[in-house]
């Protein structure tokens, strides 16, 4: 992995959604009043990597409506290139409502996405130009279930960044109500990942994708079928990391006093792990580094919001 980030061009594709957040606890149907932000797993990523100072590239597809213009505006706000965020006025723009927890626990969650304008992103949409040799390539499972052109997009970008000897990062971020049934998920969400240079697992999601809950099962299931590196997230244990050469480990999650929102945990530790190793640091520190990026995900509203600036990540890890 390089050490010098601004040579560095990060890559990712998906659907970015307009997100309504409950001003108030209670059933969704009961609350007024909501704040509006920005959703989207790999745009989350994209959103932290920018911060970061890597030049940030996103690939999607907006409706044109209030909810697409939106979108265009606050990524472009984030120093995120805009260039391959294509419009259609064929389909609106989705977005998703979140409910206030004040107890900690998972939020509910309700998507309005079907038939978006994203689902509509196809490999056409793929520029090669995006892809050089000092490319990092950022894909996910949720891109992956939200259509089968999103799904031929994926297989397009992989196909450009591999030519170009590009670094990939697959979460496997498994979203089973958007697909037609578990065997299919489960056998394209491999596809994807064995694909792919550096996997993502969760703990939970290993025992659908891999049949196991042991990270090092898990670990040696992706590495066996071609992964360099697999960092298994363990929730607040923090993650197991296992190398193809055969290191491994277990690091520690950090201590959070108060936990407000788990949604986008996932994101913010991908996005410690791919610019800690972009940054040219070990697969340890990068699990650690993914580890502090989710704990600063859970303590506040909004799925990016946590996400450091370059300056606020040097105190944190100087402290």
């Amino acid at each position: 992995m390089a050490q010098n980030n601004q040579a560095q061009s990060f890559v990712t594709l998906g659907e970015a959604m307009g997100l309504f957040v409950a001003k108030t606890p209670g059933k969704l149907a009961d609350v007024e009043e909501f704040t509006r932000y920005l959703a989207g797993a790999e745009v989350n990523v994209a959103i932290g990597m920018a911060r970061l100072g890597f030049e940030s590239n996103y690939v999607s597809k907006v409706g044109k409506d209030c909810l697409g213009e939106f979108i265009r505006n606050a990524i472009g706000k984030e120093g995120i290139k805009t260039d391959s965020i294509s419009e259609t006025s064929e389909a609106p723009t989705g977005f998703m409502m979140k409910s206030n927890q004040t107890d900690g626990s998972d939020p509910l969650v309700e998507y309005f996405r079907r038939n978006s304008a994203a689902s509509t992103l196809n490999a056409g949409d793929i520029n090669a130009s995006l892809f050089t040799a000092n490319t990092h390539l950022h894909l996910t499972g949720v891109a992956a279930a939200v259509s089968d052109s999103t799904r031929e997009a994926i297989r397009q970008a992989l196909t450009y960044a591999k030519a170009q000897g590009c670094t990939i990062t697959f979460d496997t971020n498994l979203r089973p109500t958007l697909w037609p049934n578990q065997e299919t998920m489960v056998a394209t969400i491999n596809e994807f990942a064995f694909a792919s240079d550096i996997i993502l697992p969760g703990i939970e999601e290993g025992k659908i994708l891999v049949g196991s809950e042991d990270p090092e099962t898990i670990a040696d299931f992706y590495i066996k079928n071609g992964a360099k590196i697999v960092i298994v997230k363990l929730g607040s244990a923090g993650a197991y990391y296992k190398t193809a050469e055969g290191e491994s480990g277990t690091v520690a999650g950090f201590k959070v006093e108060t936990v407000v929102d788990t949604v986008g945990a996932g994101d913010s530790f991908a996005t410690g792990v791919i610019s800690a190793l972009l940054d040219g640091k070990s697969v340890e520190e990068a699990a650690r580094r993914g580890n502090l990026f989710g704990s600063l995900a859970v303590q506040v509203r909004g799925d990016s919001e946590g996400l450091p600036t370059r300056e606020k990540l040097n105190e944190l890890e100087q402290a």
